[in-house]
C-alpha cells in the first residue's frame, strides 16, 4: 500500500487547519489517516470533533505545551 505524509511547521496560524482539510479530503477519497500533532498538549475543539464525526481519522498527540 502507498501512503503519503504532509507535515506542517513554522510559526503563526493555519497549520492544524490545512491539516485537517487534506485529512477530511483523503478520507473522503477511501484512504486512512493518522493525524500526529506534537507539542500541543490539550485537546481543543477541532480535535474533538474530529473524534466525534471522523473515527476514521486517528488523532494522536505527543508532547507537552510548556509557555
Amino acid at each position: 500500500m502507498k501512503g503519503y505524509i504532509q507535515v506542517y511547521t513554522g510559526n503563526g496560524k493555519g497549520k492544524t487547519t490545512a491539516a485537517i482539510g487534506l485529512s477530511i479530503r483523503a478520507v473522503g477519497a477511501g484512504k486512512k489517516v493518522f493525524f500526529a500533532q506534537f507539542v500541543k498538549g490539550q485537546i481543543y475543539s477541532e480535535v474533538k470533533s474530529i473524534q466525534r464525526f471522523l473515527p476514521q481519522i486517528t488523532i494522536k498527540q505527543y508532547g507537552l505545551y510548556s509557555p
